[in-house]
C-alpha cells in the first residue's frame, strides 16, 4: 500500500507542474537588427529585404517570454533558441592580400612597434571545397564524417543560444549573395529540461540585395 501511495504522489506532482511561461502563453518576437542592417524592411509578401552594407553578416535578435520560477535554476532560465537556414556556401577559391615588411624595416614610431610595409603580397587558395565542407550561413558545417545515427547529431545541426531571454544570432552575408533568397528557421524551447515544455517556431523569408 505504501508503494501505491508513493507512485500516485509522484504522478500527481508531475501532472501539476506549472505552465512553463509566467503569462500563460509562451511566445517570442524576432526581428532583423536595423542597427546592423540599416534600411531592412518587410514587403507585402512577407519577404525581408536586406542590403549588403559592407558588413559580412546580418543579425536576428529576439525577445522571449519569461519562464515560471520552477523552470529557472540558480537564476538561469531553462530556455533555448536554435537557428538554421536553407542557404549553403561552398568555397571554390579564396584570395587575400597581406602587407610585406623588410628585415630592416622603417618604423612609424620611436618605440619601433609599428613597422611600415614595403609592399603587398597576394595569395590565392584553390579547391577549398576539398578540405572545407559547405558552410550554412547560420554558422555551422556538416563534416563528411558526420554520424547521422548518433543521438547527439541533432545538436550539431544549427546554432544555439541558451539560457537567454534576448538571443542574438549573426548570419553570414557577403556581396556575392546579392539577388539570392533564403529562409531562416528559428525554434525556441521553453523549458529545455524535463517536465512540461513548449516549442515555438518562426521563419524569415529573406531577399539579399546590393546597395548599389
Amino acid at each position: 500500500m505504501l508503494f501505491v501511495n508513493t507512485f500516485f504522489s509522484c504522478s500527481s506532482d508531475k501532472l501539476n507542474k506549472p505552465y512553463p511561461c509566467l503569462d500563460g502563453n509562451c511566445d517570442g518576437v524576432f526581428r532583423i537588427d536595423p542597427l546592423v542592417s540599416p534600411g531592412v524592411y518587410q514587403d507585402n509578401n512577407g519577404y525581408w529585404h536586406i542590403e549588403h552594407m559592407g558588413l559580412n553578416y546580418f543579425t536576428i535578435e529576439g525577445d522571449l517570454d519569461k519562464l515560471h520560477p520552477d523552470y529557472i535554476i540558480n537564476g538561469v532560465p531553462l530556455i533555448e533558441t536554435g537557428y538554421d537556414s536553407d542557404y549553403w556556401i561552398a568555397f571554390d577559391s579564396l584570395t587575400f592580400t597581406v602587407p610585406m615588411y623588410s628585415f630592416l624595416s622603417w618604423f612609424s614610431d620611436a618605440e619601433f612597434n609599428n613597422p611600415i610595409p614595403i609592399g603587398n603580397q597576394t595569395y590565392t587558395l584553390t579547391d577549398i571545397a576539398q578540405i572545407q565542407p559547405p558552410l550554412n550561413i547560420a554558422g555551422y558545417t556538416i563534416s563528411k564524417n558526420m554520424c547521422w545515427d548518433c543521438p547527439y547529431t541533432e545538436t550539431l545541426l544549427g546554432t544555439y543560444s541558451k539560457y537567454n531571454y534576448h538571443p542574438r544570432q549573426e548570419f553570414f552575408f557577403d556581396n556575392e549573395m546579392a539577388g539570392d533568397t533564403t529562409k531562416v528557421f528559428i525554434k525556441t524551447i521553453f523549458n529545455s529540461d524535463v517536465g512540461q515544455r513548449v516549442d515555438i517556431e518562426n521563419e524569415f523569408k529573406i531577399i539579399f540585395e546590393d546597395n548599389d
